[in-house]
């Protein structure tokens, strides 16, 4: 097995039409990352290596543990150096002004213990609703051709998610592509973070996948005026659109759409 980048080579058994062959192939990397805030560890994902600090920036703000803070700084840390912990180990910084935070030692789940309407109303409290001007359909409905054609790492391994910011003419402004989606979102949300382009109520945010309630709290907190998935969303999840007054669509493929609020 060799490292290349993102991907490693494999051999692997091809069978197709009854004949069998041994050939290479490429797949994709998957290792962990613990994430810190002024040195406090929030939480412990499976990643794709690379853009980490966009990934740390996103994971802080869509979890919503910056609250008013601003990061000053996003550096590997850990208890060695960085090529020591093998990059996998970064912190955001705040100086000590973002609140105290509560560790999430495992990677989101859909299963939280808490019931829709609580969710959403939690939301309320830290969140306000969205006001933006809702995306024109054709747009929409444009925007999975304009994607398939800079997804590289799906090209190349068939085995990863990817999400992309878009502007008002369905042009792509960043995409990111990781064995997550959820961190391919905050890899997005960091990545605009970092840039001071949020918050994003001028661009739309397309993913693979579902839509679900965590991709809709994630696309609210940056601010985002519509949501865009290729397959279906949850009941919680249009609801929670509603409440925050975000555009969700699924079911996003050539020229079809299915719009929930």
């Amino acid at each position: 097995m060799t490292a290349r980048g993102r991907t490693v080579k494999v051999f692997t058994e091809k069978i197709e039409s009854g004949e069998s062959q041994r050939v290479p192939d490429e797949v994709i990397v998957e290792e962990p990352i613990s994430i810190r805030l002024d040195g406090e560890l929030i939480g412990t994902t499976m990643r794709t290596p690379g853009n980490d600090f966009e990934l740390a920036a996103g994971f802080c703000l869509t979890e919503g543990l910056l609250h008013e803070a601003k990061i000053k700084s996003i550096r590997y840390c850990g208890q060695s150096t960085a090529s020591e912990a093998e990059f996998n180990d970064v912190t955001v910084d705040t100086d000590g002004l973002a609140p105290k935070p509560v560790a999430r030692l495992g990677p989101a789940s859909s299963s939280c213990g808490i019931c829709g309407v609580e969710a959403i109303e939690n939301l309320l409290k830290s969140l306000e609703p969205l006001v933006s001007e809702a995306f024109d359909i054709d747009t929409l409905t444009s925007v999975a051709d304009n994607i398939q054609k800079e997804q590289d790492l799906f090209g190349a391994t068939g085995a990863v998610h990817a999400a992309m910011a878009f502007d008002r003419s369905g042009r792509s402004i960043v995409i990111r592509e990781d064995i997550g989606r959820h961190n391919a979102v905050d890899k997005i949300v960091g990545h605009l973070y970092l840039e001071d382009s949020l918050p994003a109520n001028d661009m739309g945010l397309w993913v693979s996948g579902r839509a679900s309630f965590e991709m809709v709290q994630k696309a609210w907190a940056a601010g985002f005026a519509c949501l865009i998935a290729v397959s279906g969303p949850s009941a919680l999840a249009v609801d929670t659109a509603k409440a925050a007054g975000l555009q969700l669509g699924g079911f996003a493929r050539e020229n079809r759409i299915n719009l929930y609020s």
